[in-house]
């Protein structure tokens, strides 16, 4: 603003002599500084990074006491951006103080000439400026900073836009006639009376932002059973939130679907019927009593899309301790009788399955339906891996998905559900990038060239959780993913796995969109998934590091350098990669768990 005070002077002093000083105050009271929350002192309100790169931090800091700090990732380059309202044809300044290597300000939609300004190193805090025109029919503008590939993160602090004000009216009255509607072990319904001039509502629990919505009614999910919440609802329009409604409280059904006949906390293992490896074949009457769910490994697609699942039982030329028909029947009823849960598990690393069509969907269910009633299985567990599921370029919000794998897999579990009724033990068994990796990437419309399968698990998860019993992510066999805390945890120690479940018990936005967020799961829902031993797979952890896992999540404490968002003693327990490895590891799995939980 300096640079243009002499002009300012010049102007004041004409008016002044034509005797019109007033009109030269109001014209100058009109630029202001539109940009929301540009000292970062309310955290990221206002701003939305990409990937999730963004946080504030304390230190270091321009003024005041935050800034923001944003670490590009692989494909990723850290924008942080928010859209202001501005007025057609009118002239803007653009400023903000950056530090690091490859620091960029800019504006983008102006409905001119787009501008950016950049610095490639800034030691300390560096002043970027650039000015813009907005065109004649532009209203919304957005002003972003971003990084560089690869060139370690960078800060921002100060960020102004100066220029003419919009008047936006004021924000909404607050909403009334909020009132709770039906209520599950896991969910809540809400609705409230319209408010004039709202263009959307944000929904509160216990005093949290949840979601967002256009309507009058929403249904909060991811509910802990018998507990009692307490909802508020803010009108939103293009001034801001209101004040948030009167407090209704709901408290949800007691139980909890989808946990029938599981102890507390429970043990999961899955065992090879259909296939012989270094692990050696186990019998499943010699499956030790400790283990209260046991995935039989696997039931396989006759082709990738048609559909048909078969469960062919391994051969005694690979096998050759293998029971007969008979006595592996009698053994399920055995176990059965125990307490314990068996289940036919769909997919595996070589089993991709892609219901691509409402045939396949509904040759699946058929199929499915004849091994579980063959056997006289408990259930159903889908471990779909490779590119069994994967999301189409506009599949970007999981409450509502579009692609037809996806569509029809959760069309074929419902079914699956509906015949067999509430003791149907459906569990889930995805890897870390179908999942967690969902905070970052989601869908490839948006950020272009990641793998469509990121996250791609999220919508059907989302659409049965109410009736699932177990979701076992395979905290194995993966890449670094970042957590809650934006860090990038990795396998091999407790760190990696508090922060994996963290995620899944506290929720998070997807794509780090702050009003896309996937509801927490219940405690009771989820079996850490581990190796059994260093044979297994990637990512073993010793039995010390499982305790600290455990003893983090349900007690709060070894933790180490994660904070977590609660403490849950009500974590169902583990899930492991395979009983026949643990077996060949001398049940060194099967005695931590017996040794934490008794």
């Amino acid at each position: 603003m300096d640079r243009f005070r002499p002009l300012a002077l010049l102007a004041a002093a004409a008016l002044t002599l034509s005797g019109v000083t007033a009109l030269s105050s109001a014209a100058l009271a009109a630029d202001a500084d539109l940009a929301r929350n540009g000292g970062f002192e309310s955290g990221l309100d206002g701003w939305a990074c990409s990937a999730g790169s963004g946080t504030t931090v304390t230190s270091p800091v321009r003024s005041g006491a935050s800034a923001l700090r944003a670490t590009p990732a692989g494909g990723d380059n850290a924008r942080c951006a928010q859209t202001v309202t501005v007025k057609p044809d009118s002239s803007y300044t653009l400023s903000g103080y950056v530090r690091g290597s490859y620091a960029y300000l800019g504006a983008s939609g102006t409905g001119t000439t787009d501008v950016s300004t950049w610095t490639q190193s800034a030691p300390d805090w560096q002043k970027l400026t650039t000015t813009f025109r907005t065109g004649p029919a532009t209203t919304r503008v957005t002003v972003y900073t971003h990084g560089w590939y690869g060139t370690g993160a960078y800060h921002a602090d100060d960020i102004t836009l100066v220029g003419p004000a919009v008047d936006t009216g004021q924000p909404p009255a607050p909403p009334t006639g909020l009132r709770a509607g039906s209520v599950t072990s896991s969910s809540v319904a809400l609705s409230w009376s319209a408010v004039p001039s709202a263009t959307g509502y944000a929904v509160y629990r216990d005093g949290a932002k949840v979601q967002t919505v256009t309507g009058t009614s929403a249904t909060v999910s991811g509910l802990a059973p018998s507990t009692a919440y307490g909802f508020q609802v803010a009108a939103v329009n293009e001034a801001g939130e209101s004040a948030r409604s009167a407090t209704v409280t709901a408290t949800t059904a007691q139980g909890g679907g989808g946990t029938p006949g599981l102890p507390p906390h429970a043990l999961v293992g899955y065992l090879h019927a259909s296939f012989a490896n270094g692990s050696g074949y186990t019998r499943l009457a010699d499956v030790p009593d400790s283990w209260d769910v046991i995935d039989l490994a696997f039931g396989e697609p006759t082709s990738v899309t048609s559909g048909d699942i078969r469960f062919d039982r391994c051969p005694a030329a690979e096998c050759p301790n293998v029971e007969s028909d008979a006595e592996f029947k009698a053994a399920i009823r055995a176990k059965q009788a125990a307490g314990k849960k068996v289940l036919i598990s769909i997919g595996g690393q070589n089993g991709q399955v892609q219901l691509t069509t409402a045939a396949a969907r509904d040759t699946f269910v058929s199929s499915v339906s004849r091994i579980i009633d063959e056997y006289g299985l408990d259930g159903l567990d889908i471990d779909f891996e490779g590119h069994s599921l994967s999301l189409n370029a506009d599949d970007t919000d999981f409450k509502n998905p579009k692609t037809p794998v996806i569509v029809n897999l959760i069309s074929a579990l419902k079914s699956l559900k509906a015949r067999y009724g509430d003791d149907f033990v459906l569990t889930m068994a995805p890897e870390t990038f179908f999942v967690q990796l969902g905070y970052q990437y989601y869908g490839t419309g948006k950020w272009g060239g990641q793998d469509p399968r990121a996250g791609a698990y999220l919508p059907v998860i989302h659409a049965m959780r109410d009736d699932l019993t177990l979701l076992h992510v395979q905290d194995y066999n993966s890449g670094p993913i970042m957590g809650l805390d934006n860090q990038y945890h990795s396998m091999g120690g407790a760190d990696f796995h508090i922060a994996m479940t963290d995620m899944l018990l506290t929720g998070f936005p997807v794509a780090g969109d702050q009003n896309n967020v996937f509801p927490p799961l219940r405690p009771d829902q989820i079996a850490i998934g581990m190796p059994a031993s260093v044979n297994a797979g990637n990512g073993h952890v010793a039995p010390a590091e499982v305790v600290k896992t455990l003893d983090c999540l349900t007690r709060k404490v070894s933790c180490g350098s994660y904070a977590t968002h609660g403490t849950w003693p009500g974590l169902r327990g583990l899930m492991t990669w395979s009983i026949n490895w643990d077996r060949f590891a001398n049940w060194e799995f099967q005695r931590t768990f017996d040794g934490y939980f008794g």
